[in-house]
């Protein structure tokens, strides 16, 4: 029980052994309807918050307390293995707060692709029993033109049984076998805003262009020089 203890509470791995307990506990409190499965859900993809985060990353179809819980698994379980493996058995001393930071992220990157293709295998039940705004960042596909009141109907790409109900805007309406985007929910109609599939990759790109410009203007300012030029 001492070794146990002691690799436990080793760093990195003491990162897992204190999110892990809080991640069973929430989802105890989730059987038991005390706390809601979109925890960390919004009604739109706009922002910097958890959720679209995730979407971005490639976990859009699933709630985001879900893909964080796999993907919080699979890297805690890759930690294991290398402080099981390598770390327990190196005279690091000092270095291992380092170290641990490098196998702290290898772990996350290598854990990230696994887990959302593991919850990519899993939306479409999450497309059927969870609650709507998981389905936020999904590409869809018009199956008609929108009628009077600028609604209308679409498929997810990768679940055709799953069907959602569009509202559109005057001058941007959805057209019949036009792939687009979800990203904004509108609880009051059960329908869904959406954008051009084209039109949301370019956004993306424009926004990660620009949080990285952001980026190096702060390195710039910390440095006392000015920033680097994109």
């Amino acid at each position: 029980m001492e070794v146990v203890r002691q690799i436990a509470l080793s760093f990195p791995l003491v990162v897992f052994s204190v999110l892990l307990p809080l991640v069973a506990l929430y989802w105890l409190l989730v059987a038991i309807r005390l706390a809601p499965v979109e925890l960390f859900e919004h009604d739109s993809l706009k922002g910097d918050h958890l959720a679209s985060t995730l979407v971005t990353l490639g976990f859009a179809g699933v709630p985001a307390s879900f893909a964080l819980t796999v993907l919080l698994v699979l890297a805690g379980g890759i930690t294991l293995a290398v402080e099981l493996l390598v770390l327990r058995w190196l005279p690091l001393g000092l270095f291992r707060i380092p170290v641990g930071a490098v196998v702290l992220w290898g772990a996350f990157a290598l854990a990230s692709p696994l887990a959302a293709s593991l919850c990519h295998g899993l939306h479409r039940w999450f497309h059927r029993h969870s609650p709507r705004r998981c389905l936020l960042g999904e590409t869809v596909v018009v199956k008609e033109a929108p009628g009077s009141d600028e609604c209308t109907t679409a498929g997810v790409i990768d679940d055709p049984a799953c069907e959602v109900r569009l509202h559109g805007k005057p001058g941007a309406l959805p057209r019949a076998g036009e792939r687009r985007v979800l990203v904004k929910y509108l609880p009051g109609e059960g329908a869904y805003r959406s954008v051009a599939e084209r039109e949301y990759l370019d956004a993306r790109t424009r926004l990660s262009r620009l949080r990285l410009q952001q980026k190096r203007k702060k390195g710039g300012a910390r440095n006392g020089g000015p920033a680097a030029s994109p």
